[in-house]
């Protein structure tokens, strides 16, 4: 239905485009799987001490190309020992058009890492099973709680708002 009308009018090729966001490509970028202490660990009896560990990282490809990486490390330990190290890098190329530098930084700090995340955890889970250990499900994370705290981190540190975007565009100029 290219043909529609907006208020009688036909569309305009030289009207501007509103924002756009796409999904380029998702790809596994690193995954590492360790259990350093099996086949003994699995004797071992007690309570498991789980850590999880998030990173990400931006990475400006094109004027309206990004590459997010959304990285998960999760450690298992089981009286002291390593029970297991898995580690996940979620990749994905994203497209971002018509938006202002606010709007681009909020999309790539809290839109592209909720579109990772069920792979990396789901990768996860993956390696954990077929580690022999038993699964592990991986609560939902709060992207935006986590954008906003970083802004107010950044905005402490620098004295101003600053974001993923202004990182990237500094580690593209680097």
């Amino acid at each position: 239905m290219s043909d529609e009308t907006l208020n009688g009018a036909a569309p305009s090729a030289d009207a501007p485009m509103g924002p756009t966001f796409t999904v380029e490509k998702l790809y596994v970028k690193d995954v590492s799987f360790e259990a350093p202490n099996a086949p003994q660990v699995f004797n071992e009896q007690g309570q498991p001490d789980l850590q999880m560990k998030l990173n990400q990282k931006v990475q400006r490809l094109t004027e309206n190309a990004f590459e997010v990486s959304l990285g998960i490390t999760l450690t298992c330990t089981l009286n002291g020992k390593t029970a297991y190290l898995a580690e996940v890098e979620q990749a994905g190329v994203f497209g971002l058009g018509g938006m202002d530098d606010q709007m681009m930084d909020a999309m790539l700090g809290i839109q592209c890492p909720n579109i990772l995340y069920p792979y990396a955890a789901a990768a996860i889970g993956q390696m954990i099973t077929a580690g022999g250990f038993p699964p592990f499900p991986m609560q939902p994370i709060n992207f935006e709680a986590l954008y906003a705290e970083t802004l107010r981190q950044r905005a402490a540190q620098m004295g101003q708002e600053g974001g993923l975007l202004a990182d990237a565009e500094t580690a593209g100029n680097a």
